[in-house]
């Protein structure tokens, strides 16, 4: 019979299924932080239970740490509440623990792949719902809730049904000053934000196909803007080249054996899917979203709607109906988050900073997606382009992507940002937020406005 990949790797983990009832489903991999944590390693204690398999376990600090120069010190009790309780709750049930100096913390989407943790067909869960990120290896990743995670921790496995499947084809070429943070915008823009409610989205294309890992992990990281449960990329050479070497990959004659199974994991031909969508790419300019949903998108060079059901979106931004969107003053930018805060990124918005100043009036931070991607950043001078225009080239950490540390954008300021969702009040209370690309981030930083990026390159 013929398979969608979607359909191979969940059949592969499926413990029990019954008519009528969710499958008993496995977990290979539980990326662990201390937001979403605490309540779950209580249920153990209360219940009596031990942590089913540690080693299937890595856990890391990324929601409430600070990004600050002496992060250690935390401003927020609460903050620090969370982290002392992950610290605590590792030791005592056995999971290993990622923290801060250890030269491996960061964002726990950053640290799974860059470690080798994540590989082709697994199952990967975490209590964040951009754990689609991690489908760029040709995995199914998902974000699960706190109870959710504490039936992991106990068991190994989910309750979970057997989700529908859409391939996502991009028709035709990337042009110049286009990336993969275009793409996923462009889909969204395209389908709306329950377009993919219910499916688990295989991407496919020439386009993604020549994107490299990282552009790969940005386009699967947004699959959830679009409702979707998780979104993949089959495994080929781009991703065993990634792996190898990687700490925690596969060596020697394990590595041969994981790499001929890895080969399978692609849908067989003729294979069925319950959707097919396409999105026509060739000529696309960069995105930017204009509203308070990431589904909200236009190419930098097209005006806002002009409608009357966008009145609502576009009062809170403060933009006037079919105003054009470049040219718009920002106050803030934001390089970082789960989506784009790997070396690629920080090396693709240096280029746009080098030999240019920050403008006047706005406030831009950097911040590396983990300490190993921080490490590289000043072993290749980054660091001294970013702060000699004038930003401030921070600590790892999820910092302004969600307003849960002290990195927040104040209240009625307005932020180019590379995270992921531009809901009201995700970056702070009253905050305006337009995603886009780093480079694109980095073109309104220097200009002090949004800007297409291309008149910049």
């Amino acid at each position: 019979m013929q398979k969608n990949i979607v359909e191979k790797i969940w059949d592969k983990h499926v413990v029990v299924s019954r008519e009528s009832f969710p499958d008993v489903f496995a977990i290979d991999l539980h990326l662990i932080h201390e937001v979403t944590s605490p309540q779950a390693f209580d249920l153990l204690r209360e219940k009596g239970l031990k942590f089913y398999e540690p080693k299937r376990a890595i856990a890391t600090v990324d929601h409430n740490v600070s990004t600050a120069k002496d992060r250690r010190i935390a401003t927020d009790p609460g903050s620090q509440k969370q982290l002392t309780a992950l610290r605590k709750n590792c030791a005592e049930f056995g999971v290993k623990l990622l923290d801060m100096e250890s030269g491996k913390q960061g964002i726990v989407h950053v640290i799974g792949p860059e470690n080798g943790l994540t590989q082709p067909g697994m199952t990967i869960v975490c209590g964040d719902s951009h754990t689609s990120t991690h489908g760029a290896f040709g995995a199914i990743g998902f974000g699960i809730g706190t109870t959710e995670v504490g039936h992991v921790m106990a068991t190994g496995c989910l309750l979970q049904k057997k989700p529908k499947t859409m391939r996502v084809n991009f028709v035709g070429r990337i042009g110049k000053g286009v990336g993969a943070k275009d793409l996923i915008l462009k889909l969204i823009a395209q389908i709306g934000v329950d377009g993919a409610q219910g499916y688990v989205v295989e991407y496919c294309g020439e386009a993604i196909k020549n994107l490299n890992m990282e552009e790969r992990m940005t386009v699967c990281n947004m699959s959830i803007e679009c409702g979707a449960r998780a979104g993949l990329i089959a495994p080929d050479e781009v991703t065993f080249e990634y792996l190898k070497e990687r700490e925690c990959a596969p060596k020697g004659a394990e590595w041969e054996r994981a790499v001929k199974e890895w080969r399978a994991l692609c849908s067989d031909d003729g294979a069925a899917f319950d959707k097919e969508v396409e999105v026509m790419i060739d000529g696309m300019a960069p995105m930017v979203t204009w509203g308070f949903n990431p589904g909200q998108g236009v190419e930098v060079s097209e005006n806002v709607p002009a409608e009357s059901e966008a009145r609502q979106a576009l009062d809170y931004v403060k933009l006037k109906p079919g105003q054009k969107i470049e040219g718009v003053p920002v106050d803030y930018v934001f390089i970082g988050s789960c989506t784009n805060a790997r070396i690629s990124d920080l090396r693709a918005a240096a280029e746009i900073f080098r030999g240019r100043k920050v403008a006047d009036g706005v406030v831009v931070y950097v911040v590396p997606g983990s300490e190993a991607v921080r490490a590289v950043a000043v072993k290749e001078g980054l660091d001294k382009i970013f702060i000699s225009a004038g930003a401030d080239f921070r600590n790892p950490g999820c910092s302004m992507c969600l307003a849960m540390n002290e990195d927040k954008v104040p209240e009625g300021k307005r932020c180019a940002s590379t995270s992921n969702r531009n809901f009201v009040g995700r970056q702070g209370k009253g905050a305006i937020t337009h995603l886009m690309s780093p480079i694109m981030a980095a073109a309104a930083a220097v200009t002090g406005k949004i800007t297409d990026v291309r008149k910049l390159i």
